[in-house]
């Protein structure tokens, strides 16, 4: 049993027109993830930056009715997840499908737009993407600006409404801003910096941050963030599991593979139906109960949701 805690399917499905029940265009499709030892998919809104201002949270919501329509609502195997107990509840034939935010700069500066998504199903909220936004800067501005009193205000209603506020691609200044007010924290996908600098992965002061606050943070398979090699392998990404687990993060650790939102792809993991390679290796170096926690425990112990 696997949870993946990132795929862009919904941008395809809203951008390309894909097939969610089989498409080649998809890394992650209904065919593909039946034949996986995948069991909980969390599939992100995001809204390409070219997206104009005005139009944002319209597609946003759009993907919202995708998720719903396209990926819950016609297959009885698969169940929306809205709260841990409804991990629980899965059964040994069914899927769970969760819905989450890649990016706030679809919200603009507006906090009833964050709470029509959450009504909607969204269970896990990235404050940014690589852009500043009203929120806070993304990783990719220069000025690396922290939260703002709106970000602020958006994190006290994601701890309000136990929701987890996502720190993936976010600045540096605003990962610390937001580990000292965020009550649920996730990094989503993200990797390790001291096995591989990349702008994305996870200095060791915030993994640090991370296993302190007891947060929740998922390996990536973008191989551009695992490694510089010309063909990037599986060992490379096992490399980033045993440095995230030596730093104290075996509770805190879980997969977030980003398929969908990537084209080159490691190898032997191009798509959710190859995991059983993945798994294959893991097997060779780690405890059954190190993959457990990180396969699917740790997950589902920190999911901030709990049944009315």
């Amino acid at each position: 049993m696997v949870i993946d805690a990132h795929c862009d399917v919904l941008l395809k499905l809203w951008q390309d027109h894909a097939d969610f029940e089989s498409s080649e265009q998809l890394q992650v499709d209904l065919k593909k993830w039946r034949k996986s030892p995948v069991k909980v998919q969390c599939f992100a809104i995001f809204v390409p930056e070219e997206v104009p201002k005005e139009e944002q949270f319209d597609v946003a919501l759009e993907m919202a009715r995708l998720f719903h329509e396209k990926i819950v609502e016609p297959y009885p195997d698969v169940q929306f997840i809205s709260n841990q107990q409804d991990l629980h509840r899965l059964g040994d034939d069914q899927l769970g499908a969760v819905l989450t935010l890649e990016g706030c700069h679809v919200i603009g500066n507006d906090i009833d737009k964050l709470k029509q998504l959450i009504s909607l199903g969204v269970r896990a909220v990235g404050l940014t993407w690589n852009q500043a936004n009203a929120v806070c800067d993304g990783i990719g501005e220069k000025r690396g600006a922290g939260l703002t009193r709106f970000g602020e205000e958006v994190i006290d209603l994601l701890n309000k409404e136990s929701i987890w506020t996502d720190l993936s691609h976010i600045s540096y200044q605003g990962f610390f801003d937001a580990i000292e007010r965020a009550r649920y924290i996730m990094a989503s996908h993200g990797n390790a910096m001291e096995v591989y600098p990349h702008r994305r992965n996870l200095s060791d002061e915030q993994i640090q941050a991370l296993v302190n606050r007891d947060a929740w943070f998922g390996i990536t398979f973008v191989p551009y963030f695992t490694s510089g090699k010309k063909i990037v392998e599986i060992n490379d990404l096992l490399k980033h599991i045993q440095y995230f687990i030596d730093k104290g993060g075996e509770n805190c650790l879980g997969f977030g593979s980003d398929f969908d939102g990537i084209s080159d792809t490691i190898d032997r993991l191009e798509d959710i139906a190859d995991y059983p390679n993945l798994i294959e290796e893991v097997n060779r170096y780690f405890t059954n109960e190190q993959i457990e926690k990180i396969s699917y425990r740790n997950f589902i112990e920190k999911f901030p949701r709990l049944e009315n």
